[in-house]
């Protein structure tokens, strides 16, 4: 059966730098007229729940380059939270018929059930390719005026210089699965599915990102995961020292994504904003071992500058879109991270290796 929408309502996005694209409002409509935030653009062609509901989109509106979007609908099974923290959706066009045995609703009440604001029948193949030469932007979007949507996107902060974890990690530790392993798991913005990958090999007690070293080494735990998360990695305050003297105590650790990030500024690497981010399920990295290339996962907007870790790592990854660093492993200590996502939740499995190795690492200790 077509769902039926209550009425076109008009809608239109508009970028810090004065671009507007005319559109239709989907999804939940906040009481100002107005969804603010940075946008970015994911190149996934599936997993739509996954990459709304992933914490690391705290802050942003997602763009999706794919143009039919919510084919298949939802089902709660699928969500990486409890709650998208993202602040809108932009999309090409929403399907009105879902289409799938495990479907439980449509995409478009979902986000109004989630209360996230969207936006259709915007023409994402120009906004892409601005946003890939400008670099990620600032915008706003709604019912409100054009004008009013401009002071929006303007007065908006971004990601870069803010605390965005505070906003999404959890508020007191939890357990989950019952694997051979006890791992600490640091909440920076974990996704479920990580969870269930951690589970495969170990029981996790998922805790908050402000967690002292002490406490979490008083835990005894065999391994410490350090998780994806949003924003800029210089504004997790106090991660880094507790990273660094739980590795110092010689806990294997494994971190990925924001994780990554934190790992190596532990340990004196330094980061930086990337101008459009990594978002996607097809992006190839190469393991420099090997020479093997995975098809990956990623949902970044920073990097670590591979230079700076040139004392105290060894590169073990390589994006080869753009040469970036994907992966380190600490020379002195038994710790290693990457900045994609070996879960891919949504996106291929390449690179589920990467748990077994944190087993290995474990069990080696």
């Amino acid at each position: 059966m077509i769902k039926q929408r209550q009425g076109i309502e008009r809608a239109a996005l508009v970028l810090e730098d004065g671009s507007i694209f005319e559109g239709e409002a989907l999804g939940h409509r906040p009481a100002s007229g107005v969804a603010a935030g940075e946008v970015v653009f994911n190149t996934a062609l599936t997993g739509y729940q996954e990459v709304i509901t992933d914490p690391s989109y705290a802050g942003q509106i997602i763009t999706f380059t794919t143009t039919h979007i919510g084919n298949y609908g939802t089902t709660m099974v699928d969500n990486e939270s409890e709650a998208p923290h993202a602040r809108g959706v932009i999309v090409r066009d929403m399907a009105r018929r879902r289409s799938n045995w495990r479907s439980e609703s449509d995409l478009d009440d979902m986000l109004v059930a989630a209360r996230l604001p969207g936006i259709g029948g915007i023409d994402t193949r120009r906004l892409t390719r601005l946003l890939r030469d400008a670099g990620s932007l600032k915008g706003a979007f709604g019912t409100a005026d054009e004008a009013s949507l401009l002071g929006a996107a303007r007065a908006e902060t971004g990601t870069g210089g803010v605390d965005l974890v505070s906003t999404v990690t959890t508020p007191k530790p939890y357990m989950f699965g019952d694997g051979k392993f006890a791992v600490v798991a640091y909440d920076f913005g974990i996704k479920t599915t990580i969870l269930r990958c951690l589970a495969e090999i170990a029981t996790v007690t998922v805790v908050p990102a402000g967690m002292g070293a002490d406490e979490v080494i008083a835990m005894k735990p065999h391994g410490v995961f350090l998780s994806n998360g949003p924003g800029d990695p210089e504004m997790v305050t106090g991660a880094t020292d507790a990273i660094r003297a739980i590795v110092e105590a010689g806990v294997p650790t494994f971190g990925i994504c924001l994780g990554h990030q934190l790992l190596s500024r532990a340990f004196g690497g330094h980061t930086f904003k990337l101008p459009f981010g990594h978002h996607g399920g097809n992006h190839p990295v190469r393991e420099v071992s090997t020479g093997k290339v995975e098809i990956t996962s990623q949902n970044h907007n920073f990097c670590v500058d591979t230079d700076s870790l040139a004392a105290v790592a060894e590169i073990t990854h390589v994006n080869l879109n753009d040469k970036t660093n994907e992966g380190m492993r600490l020379k002195k200590h038994r710790a290693f991270s990457v900045q994609y996502h070996p879960e891919a939740g949504p996106g291929p499995h390449d690179s589920r290796y990467l748990f077994t190795r944190f087993a290995e690492l474990m069990e080696s200790r």
